[in-house]
């Protein structure tokens, strides 16, 4: 065994003894939104705190950087994009991270998020922002903790927190995409609201039994590829995906008898993710190609299977036969083609994650402007509220009825997660892109789905996409797929061709 072949060996069996620590924390996360006894919120808040300060400790041993600095020497690491180099890159660019972050903050930061998360979840029942508030404070205070502690070189703080989602994205960056993207959305809402022509949108809240809803919800995500033998399905207060490790990946809903989509694309967006993770190479569990390139891309798997194969024609030419012998009484009196011009209604709404395609964006924007003012130090918590329903007139004329369908309505503040949501907005953006790349290489996709053949682009994705881990960065990770750099364009196609045919523009 060569001298290199020495250091690498020692360094990933040390990242790896640090991310099975982390995967730890994140079964307990799991546990805590799906099956925790409300009672055990503070005991669990100590459980992960200590995990995560162990967590940070191996992540942060000397011994790594000794390691990262000797292999770094050698310079025999093999190509940029091979495994030994985007492994020792990766551990890299988490390891100057980590380190500057002191144990303290680590341990206290996971300790509020288990309580912040409990506190949001009672507030939003409620609809009390100022029960959230004194949480809310004390998150952005950690987190502003962070990105000083982080650093952001002639960026602003919000850049160090994106930084840890989007590898490498600006907020500037950000908003040279969005700022284009914001004016054609507007333009084709406002195109789409003058048309005479109107969905029976009211077909998707008529009586939908939970049970046949969770058998139909899995048999889509089970037909699209997501493993339910390395994989589950919950409930909890906000959909979301944890992929543990190699084999366990684990998926959450939640489910309204009167609103058909809140469960159904839940469950395919969530799904995506999981196909993601499930994808990820077993045997690089703890190393960069082990792991998302990044939340951008991530996001894009789950929006293409949700939007892009979920809500098409073709897509329900396959299965609305099912959903209709599923709920007889619901949908007995409803074609195919009603049904499919319902599930893409587009119309101004105030909750984001049951938001149509083309509004969506703009719910996301209007989040990355109060995050970066929020974390900036130009916006106080306390006038939060105030601001989203001010936003939200703006973007969508829509007034706001209470708390929870506003500003409480998202996890993400309440688990620290500043930063994450424009990464929701780049994932359409991607799969746009890669969904374009798709059709270009497999052909009649819309056949094969009508079909019920979904196999051959879940393995073009494992392929392309998920395979590389962090072999490559986002951006070039999408130029190698596509033959694109990132643009507004491929998204607005894909909307403006579906869209007019819809509503007849």
């Amino acid at each position: 065994m060569s001298r290199t072949d020495e250091l690498y060996t020692a360094l990933t069996s040390l990242l790896r003894e640090a991310a099975l620590l982390n995967s730890c924390c994140s079964v307990l996360g799991w546990d805590e939104q799906t099956y925790m006894p409300e009672k055990g919120v503070g005991f669990r808040a100590e459980q992960t705190a200590l995990l995560a300060g162990l967590a940070h400790e191996r992540s942060t041993s000397p011994r790594i950087g000794e390691l990262l600095s000797e292999l770094e020497k050698q310079g025999d690491l093999g190509p940029a994009d091979s495994d030994r180099a985007a492994n020792v890159r990766e551990a890299r660019r988490a390891y100057d991270r980590q380190t500057k972050l002191p144990r303290r903050l680590v341990e206290e930061l996971s300790r509020t998020t288990t309580m912040s998360q409990q506190a949001w979840a009672e507030a939003r029942e409620d609809s009390d922002f100022a029960a959230f508030l004194p949480w809310l404070e004390k998150m952005i205070g950690l987190k502003r903790e962070e990105a000083q502690a982080v650093g952001y070189g002639a960026g602003i703080p919000y850049d160090a927190l994106l930084d840890d989602y989007e590898p490498g994205m600006t907020a500037a960056e950000i908003q040279q995409t969005f700022s284009p993207l914001r004016d054609e959305l507007v333009k084709l809402v406002s195109q789409i609201q003058a048309s005479p022509r109107r969905p029976r949108v009211d077909v998707l809240t008529r009586h939908y039994p939970k049970t046949p809803q969770i058998v139909l919800a899995e048999s889509a995500s089970k037909a699209i590829g997501f493993d339910f033998d390395a994989g589950r399905i919950d409930e909890s207060a906000h959909p979301f995906c944890s992929g543990f490790g190699p084999g366990d990946c684990r998926l959450t809903t939640r489910y309204n008898d009167h609103h058909f989509n809140s469960a159904f694309f839940g469950v395919l967006h969530e799904s995506g993710h999981g196909i993601y993770d499930q994808g990820l190479p077993g045997e690089s569990f703890g190393l960069g190609v082990g792991q998302a390139t990044s939340l951008g891309i991530h996001e894009s798997q789950s929006r293409l299977w949700e939007n892009f194969v979920g809500r098409s024609r073709s897509f329900w030419n396959y299965f609305y036969p099912t959903a209709q012998s599923a709920f007889p009484k619901a949908l007995g009196d409803v074609t195919g083609d009603e049904f499919h011009f319902a599930i893409n209604d587009v119309r101004p709404s105030l909750i984001r994650v049951e938001a149509d395609e083309v509004t969506y964006n703009l719910h996301i924007m209007l989040r990355f402007e109060i995050e970066q003012q929020l974390v900036s130090g130009d916006l106080k918590p306390t006038d939060v509220p105030e601001v989203w329903n001010e936003k939200m007139s703006s973007y969508f004329g829509l007034s706001i009825p209470n708390d929870a369908n506003g500003c409480l309505q998202d996890i993400h503040w309440s688990a620290g997660l500043l930063g994450y949501f424009p990464t929701y907005t780049l994932g359409n953006l991607y799969a746009a892109q890669i969904f374009g790349a798709a059709r270009r290489d497999l052909g009649d996709l819309d056949e094969q789905f009508t079909r019920g053949i979904f196999k051959p682009l879940k393995e073009w994705l494992n392929e392309k996409i998920h395979k590389h881990g962090r072999r490559y960065s986002a951006r070039r990770l999408v130029e190698l797929v596509t033959g694109e750099t990132l643009s507004h364009e491929a998204l607005m196609t894909h909307l403006r061709t579906k869209y007019s045919e819809l509503y007849q523009l």
